[in-house]
């Protein structure tokens, strides 16, 4: 190989060269010819050496990764220039053919090996960059046309660059649709419509695998949805009643101090009576005070008409002098006596009234004082329940952030279990791809996977389950649950074959 790069690169510069020089000497005297003068020296140049810069422009944006195809034509339009100029300068071109073929010829070399440096630079950057595709072999095109241009028409429309991997895709779409003919007829219209989504989606690319697993794509993609909306749900109840508790801890307190202003109100109220109420006794006192020295002073008035008579009769009984002095004398006595009697019971009846109110006082202390103490008691007793009720709040919201973080847990456990068991079916399926093996044995390892996820227990999988999963009879179902026992008994493992 190495030899033949060789000799292919000294090969085609020596080409080029023959073709760039004998081109460069017909145009230049074709210029001479069409009055091109001194300009005639450098025409060739511009025109073949356009052609090299051009495709090298060309080269250059589609290693950029941003191809100009303008570049390529103009290109093409110079080679056809040159091709023309230099079969032109023999002179009419129907005059002498055999002369304007060798002209023509001279050109064409050189035009060949810049073509075959471009398409040799172009499937280099295309490999680096990973963008190789294949074609359909022209032995196709010729034996099959139509399926040849169907293949090429998928391969395109689909983004599909390798030939084999278009022909296998062929290959198991027509092995699959035999297989549903020998199953269910000739006639697809009995076909349930999941099987029938290879042979529908085979326009787009999807291989039989990729196709028949589109449900269980749609069911897990459903089911994520159903998870993040029970999540979402779940999240959403829990604020619920984060709010409901937050609303019943702040009507529970207001509560509380609606309660104890209660309280202060009843006792003010309380005490403001008993002020009243003493301000009422002292004030009977003071009426019955005055009650009295009014007697007092009606008894003086009584005793002052008495000494009035006494004076009447000493003028009226002189004779009896010494009798009415005496009875004047006593009546002065009594009338002293009577004066100090009310002004004594008048102090006794100011003390006593100042004791009753003192006393009144001091029991409407005493009962303010122990109002106020049962409105302590019961304050602090509502700050005790406020406060139990709180502990009770944040023991139950403990409980329920436990059980949603279990809950969680166990939620993620079971989706990294269906992830793992996932990405243990797609590997176990690429292995069988890569051992291209049939749809009994495809059929026979799923249904031994299934048996290892319920336990390695053969009897644990249902037939119902199995027919379900293969969309097969159940008579169907039970052969494949024994070939797949089998295949486990010999030591089969979808784990060490994936890993």
């Amino acid at each position: 190989m190495l030899g033949l790069t060789v000799l292919a690169a000294v090969g085609g510069s020596v080409l080029a060269g023959i073709g760039f020089s004998g081109s460069y000497a017909a145009l230049r005297d074709l210029g001479f010819r069409h009055g091109f003068g001194d300009f005639s020296y450098a025409f060739p140049v511009g025109v073949d050496a356009g052609i090299v810069a051009l495709l090298a422009m060309d080269l250059h944006l589609i290693r950029k990764g941003t191809p100009w195809p303008m570049l390529r034509l103009l290109a093409h339009g110079f080679t056809a220039a040159t091709i023309y100029f230099n079969a032109a300068s023999a002179g009419p071109l129907l005059k002498d053919p055999t002369g304007t073929a060798m002209h023509a010829v001279i050109p064409v070399m050189f035009v060949a090996v810049v073509e075959a440096g471009r398409r040799l630079v172009i499937r280099i950057t295309r490999i680096e960059a990973g963008h190789q595709r294949d074609g359909v072999p022209l032995h196709r095109w010729i034996l099959a046309p139509w399926r040849a241009f169907t293949m090429y028409r998928r391969m395109r429309l689909n983004g599909i660059v390798s030939y084999s991997q278009a022909v296998r895709l062929e290959q198991d779409l027509l092995v699959y649709e035999v297989m549903l003919k020998r199953e269910y007829g000739d006639d697809l219209r009995n076909v349930p419509p999941d099987l029938l989504l290879p042979l529908i989606m085979q326009r787009f690319g999807l291989s039989v695998d990729e196709a028949l697993a589109l449900p269980m794509e749609a069911e897990e993609r459903a089911r994520l949805r159903t998870e993040r909306k029970d999540a979402f749900e779940a999240e959403v109840a829990v604020r619920a009643e984060a709010r409901a508790a937050e609303t019943q801890i702040s009507s529970l307190r207001t509560a509380g101090r609606v309660e104890a202003a209660g309280y202060e109100v009843g006792a003010e109220t309380a005490t403001a009576k008993a002020h009243a109420h003493a301000r009422t006794v002292a004030a009977g006192r003071e009426a019955e005070a005055a009650e009295r020295i009014d007697h007092a002073e009606e008894e003086l008035k009584a005793a002052a008409a008495e000494q009035e008579a006494a004076d009447a009769r000493l003028r009226a009984a002189e004779t009896d002098e010494a009798a009415a002095e005496k009875e004047r004398a006593a009546a002065e006595t009594r009338l002293r006596t009577a004066e100090t009697e009310s002004l004594a019971a008048a102090r006794e009846n100011a003390a006593a009234a100042e004791q009753e109110a003192a006393q009144d006082a001091r029991l409407r202390a005493a009962e303010t004082a122990k109002r106020a103490a049962e409105t302590e008691e019961a304050v602090a007793e509502t700050a005790r329940r406020k406060a139990e009720a709180e502990r009770d709040t944040a023991a139950a919201k403990r409980a329920q952030a436990a059980e949603e973080e279990a809950t969680a847990e166990a939620r993620r456990r079971a989706a990294e279990a269906r992830e793992h068991a996932a990405e243990t079916e797609l590997r176990a399926v690429e292995a069988e791809d890569a051992a291209k093996l049939t749809p009994a044995a495809r059929a026979t390892r799923r249904v031994a996977r299934m048996i290892l996820a319920a336990g390695g227990n053969p009897e644990a999988v249902t037939l119902q389950a199995i027919a379900e999963a293969l969309d097969v009879s159940l008579a169907t179902a039970s052969g494949r649950r024994a070939e797949a026992a089998d295949l486990l008994a010999s030591g089969y493992n979808p784990h060490a074959l994936t890993a």
